[in-house]
């Protein structure tokens, strides 16, 4: 897995992951939620990509962080990764000739860039950002960002299509015993992850992003969850160890999944834990 830089505020090269958000269904208690657990602030913003037009950026130690904004009806909770692109536009046109489907824009927003919202081939959720040179995105630091997987059920099609939009190099980091995992690279750094969901998950399992942020090592793992749950949240998957740290995965109050790691605790052996169902209620 890997981490940027302490509270990066520079261009993202294309083709990294440059945003993070969620959609809720419950802004307000999602905010009481990551505020209390990340120690996040939060603004309103103006976005004509949302459905309500209203969106709210989180902040940490003076950099933002990650924003949220209330999902359609009916759409289920979950956090996305954005990717960095030169130009929305172009990004379109390649995302159809590759066999993806546009959803939505691109879209202008204020003093924030444009905004591509797509799927690929296997219906994996894909956003698509153009970032003004101003772009302002904190991570390597506890409670922000760390990394991302895409779990679909089609590695091989994901494979392609990420691999010629962004020219990611595709390398194989699972056991070879039935895991399918995948590090995504740019110039031999890793930048995302994919994995081939397995049985542990029930057939019908959309493609989905897990979002990974960053654990205090003086707090941990296992009582950052704790946390989690004490707030209102559930725990998806006990803290196990890895070979890129301790994690667990939780859900918020209104069941948006995600992970926490902690990058100074790592198995030096393969090991990826079974996991429950993480849409399983």
């Amino acid at each position: 897995m890997t981490f940027g830089s302490p509270l990066r505020r520079s261009l993202p090269t294309p083709g990294t992951p440059c945003w993070v958000e969620l959609a809720t269904g419950d802004e307000d208690t999602a905010q009481r939620f990551y505020g209390k657990l990340f120690g996040w602030s939060f603004h309103a913003h103006r976005d004509p990509s949302t459905p309500t037009g209203r969106y709210f950026i989180a902040t940490l130690g003076g950099s933002q962080v990650g924003g949220l904004y209330r999902s359609a009806g009916g759409s289920a909770p979950q956090w996305t990764v954005n990717i960095s692109v030169h130009n929305t536009a172009g990004a379109a046109e390649w995302v159809a000739r590759l066999g993806g489907m546009v959803t939505l824009g691109p879209v202008g927003i204020p003093r924030r860039g444009s905004v591509l919202h797509a799927m690929d081939p296997a219906g994996a959720p894909l956003v698509l950002w153009q970032p003004p040179p101003d772009w302002d995105f904190g991570t390597g630091v506890p409670n922000t960002f760390a990394t991302a997987d895409l779990n679909t059920h089609d590695g091989a099609t994901a494979d392609a299509f990420f691999g010629r939009l962004f020219r990611y190099r595709c390398l194989q980091i699972g056991d070879h015993h039935g895991i399918d995992y995948a590090e995504w690279q740019l110039e031999h750094q890793p930048v995302l992850y994919r994995y081939v969901m397995g049985p542990e998950y029930p057939a019908d399992t959309p493609p989905h992003w897990m979002v990974y942020f960053a654990a205090d090592p003086a707090v941990g793992v296992d009582a950052t969850a704790g946390h989690a749950v004490m707030l209102g949240g559930r725990i998806v998957v006990g803290a196990y160890d890895s070979p890129w740290g301790r994690i667990a995965v939780v859900a918020d109050p209104d069941g948006a999944v995600f992970s926490i790691v902690d990058r100074s605790e790592v198995l030096q052996e393969w090991g990826r834990a079974e996991v429950d169902d993480p849409y399983d209620d």
